[in-house]
């Protein structure tokens, strides 16, 4: 322990040095920027205008990307991407708008997610996407998918194909539509609002531009647009701690130092064992399935994973990847406990929703440009995971329903592709409108966790074929996906009363044991199940 702190000292030292320089600098020409441009910040009407400006640019990448595009482009790029823009980009679908305003809240609000423990979630997923790199990787560049889904058509039969496929759509559409309210309620609140646009304008416009950048070059338009989105979403919190940071006279060795002496520097919770919702077991156990469901399983990430060329290439994006998405998490939390250490100094109340923290300082007590910076930085944090969403959706439902791989392409298939995106963008906008109208914040997550249970049969399906030679009754298929959800829920809610357990992001795992065991249920005889090895080297 002591080592460790003589090391922590060496660190400040040297910080020291550097924050008196770089940072300070930093600091100073923030706070000149933003002086300069409070007046000009203060109007709704000058913030759409820069929100207009910032989508014009979106725009402009699509337009450069997507010519000559077809649809082997907009599915996987004629996969020619660069995996470092891959790398960099999906940093930006990972941390979504939920994540940009959640994560800094729950630093201070007690529970689960106090103070820095996230990272012990952050340091499951690190497990997860080496998982990732080294196991399903493989096998989708082995059987060359566009849809990863085609892997249970080829292990299992196609009614699992279909019952895979069907769970990511449900899965997607309620949470890219969660995501995009969040963002389409802030922008209401705070600009269109005050301008007397309606909210059901605000959400179609933001649909119809996301529709305009990508429904022509689609996946390899979003490569790029990501990677400036992700930018723009790192940008606002770097700015925003910078500003606070400027407020409260602290560089980056004053940083440290008050957030470690402050409750909100704990990073490792072993304490009160397995009851505990931020035990480091429970949490590390939790962040790796969840990755390894929601990213290796979702057709959404892997989408942009498989635009690389070579599996080398999409190895190296995936390791380069998670190095960013640690950094990147470990900034946010930093923000978190610099927002709640700042609101102490000022007195400033604590909102009721630990949600709402990030929003009420950044618009309402700190220099009126970080309302902007976080404005543009929320949409392109919700925008950078909802452009994916719809393109991977399309792709899902046009490879995996319509069976486009199978047949040549045509003009009359191009404009099918053009239907089926602008479907899924009303769908979303109907989603959107709905959950307006419901109203209920309790509600509206609970229809969130829904879709966290779709991800559970996925888990099982991949570990049965890939972990055993079982063959099973595939016309049984749905049923058992259909239950596994059903028994978690009931699991989830009786648990506390019959073992005294509260179940919490560990239900994915057990969601996935119980569609594993139930698939087990309706096996043939093993010895007529292909191993994915004989299935690859088939391919």
């Amino acid at each position: 322990m002591g080592s460790l702190g003589e090391g922590c000292n060496l660190l400040r030292l040297y910080l020291h040095e550097i924050e008196t320089g770089i940072f300070g600098a930093f600091v100073r020409y923030v706070n000149i920027v933003f002086e300069s441009f409070d007046r000009l910040c203060m109007s709704p009407t000058t913030a759409l205008i820069l929100i207009l400006g910032y989508f014009l640019l979106l725009v402009a990448i699509s337009f450069l990307t997507s010519k000559t595009a077809d649809n082997q482009s907009f599915f996987t790029a004629n996969r020619q991407a660069p995996w470092y823009l891959v790398a960099f980009g999906m940093i930006g679908a990972t941390l979504s708008g939920v994540t940009f305003i959640s994560v800094p809240g729950a630093v201070g609000a007690g529970g689960a997610n106090q103070a820095f423990a996230y990272m012990q979630l952050v340091l499951g997923y690190v497990a997860g996407y080496i998982v990732i790199a080294r196991v399903l990787l493989p096998v989708y560049y082995r059987l060359k998918l566009t849809s990863i889904y085609a892997y249970l058509d080829q292990r299992f039969g196609n009614t699992s194909y279909k019952t895979g496929a069907g769970y990511f759509l449900v899965s997607r559409i309620i949470g890219a539509s969660f995501r995009l309210y969040l963002v389409a309620i802030v922008m209401d609140k705070f600009i269109l609002g005050p301008l007397n646009i309606p909210f059901a304008v605000t959400v179609a416009a933001a649909i119809v531009l996301i529709w305009i950048y990508t429904f022509r070059g689609g996946i390899k338009t979003v490569v790029w647009t990501d990677t400036f989105q992700t930018a723009a979403m790192l940008l606002a919190v770097f700015l925003t701690v910078g500003a606070i940071a400027g407020q409260m006279d602290l560089g980056i060795g004053g940083i440290i130092d008050r957030i470690g002496d402050s409750p909100y520097g704990k990073v490792f919770f072993f304490e009160n064992g397995w009851s505990d919702p931020n035990n480091f077991f429970k949490q590390f156990l939790a962040g790796m399935f969840l990755t390894i469901v929601m990213t290796g399983l979702d057709q959404d990430m892997m989408q942009k994973n498989l635009t690389v060329k070579t599996l080398k290439d999409a190895q190296l994006n995936m390791y380069t990847f998670t190095g960013i998405l640690v950094m990147a998490n470990i900034l946010f939390l930093t923000l978190g406990a610099m927002l709640y250490l700042h609101a102490g100094d000022q007195g400033i109340a604590i909102p009721e929703s630990a949600d709402q923290l990030f929003p009420t300082i950044a618009l309402e007590h700190l220099p009126p440009v970080i309302g902007i910076v976080f404005l543009l930085g929320l949409i392109a944090a919700a925008y950078s995971s909802a452009d994916s969403a719809l393109t991977a959706l399309t792709t899902s439902f046009c490879v995996d329903f319509l069976g486009f791989e199978k047949k040549p392409s045509t003009p009359q298939l191009k404009q099918t592709r053009w239907l089926v995106h602008a479907g899924f963008s009303v769908v979303l906008f109907i989603v959107i409108i709905i959950f307006r109208e419901i109203n209920d914040r309790s509600v509206i997550n609970q229809l969130f966790t829904v879709a966290g249970y779709t991800y559970g049969p996925l888990l099982g399906f991949y570990a049965l074929g890939l972990f055993t030679r079982v063959q099973i009754r595939d016309q049984w298929s749905p049923l058992i996906c259909i239950l596994s959800p059903i028994l978690t829920y009931i699991i989830s809610t009786q648990s506390e009363a019959w073992i005294g357990y509260k179940f919490g992001f560990e239900l994915l795992i057990l969601n996935g044991l119980l569609t594993f065991v139930g698939l087990l249920l309706i096996q043939k005889d093993p010895d007529d199940s292909p191993s994915i090895d004989d299935i690859g080297s088939s391919s």
